[in-house]
């Protein structure tokens, strides 16, 4: 009986764990998202791996932190910006390894956040916790949908 209380235990211990590791790596997106929509590259890349790799929505891959912080470096603040956000479905954390599987949906909108959105689609990231710390390791968009300017976009995200 008491194996059996252990056992219970601990499994209510590991989805506990899993649940605000969820938490965690859902509110380290949203501060990303504002990072990219205040234009601050060094923040945006405060959130990656040195290796981090992206696949970008029209196919264009790129690898290390340094190659993904120049296309943040590029933009500023401007009516005609294309401003990308990232907005979560799912997060699923393992129980076994230090790693994270987040999908969802990701758009371009023109000028700024609340402007309309020109290109659009979904997204995966491999979220890996470093000591205490989760941070993207990789990032695979698809683009799905465009208008207007998104759709002469050679950049999404």
């Amino acid at each position: 009986m008491k194996l059996a209380s252990l056992a219970l235990f601990l499994l209510g211990a590991a989805a506990a764990q899993a649940a605000t590791d969820s938490e965690t790596i859902m509110a380290e997106r949203t501060r990303q998202n504002a990072a990219i929509a205040a234009f601050k590259p060094d923040e945006v890349a405060a959130f990656w791996t040195d290796d981090v790799t992206i696949c970008r929505g029209l196919g264009i891959q790129l690898a290390g932190k340094a190659a993904y912080r120049k296309l943040f470096e590029e933009d500023t603040p401007s009516p005609s910006a294309i401003v990308y956000q990232r907005e979560p479905t799912a997060i699923e954390v393992s129980s076994h390894w230090p790693l994270a599987f987040e999908t969802g949906r990701w758009s371009g909108h023109k000028g700024g956040v609340n402007g309309p959105v020109v290109i659009s689609g979904r997204y995966s990231a491999q979220w890996v916790k470093r000591d205490v710390r989760w941070l993207i390791r990789s990032e695979v968009f698809v683009a799905l949908d465009g208008a207007g300017v998104g759709l002469q976009s050679k950049a999404a995200p």
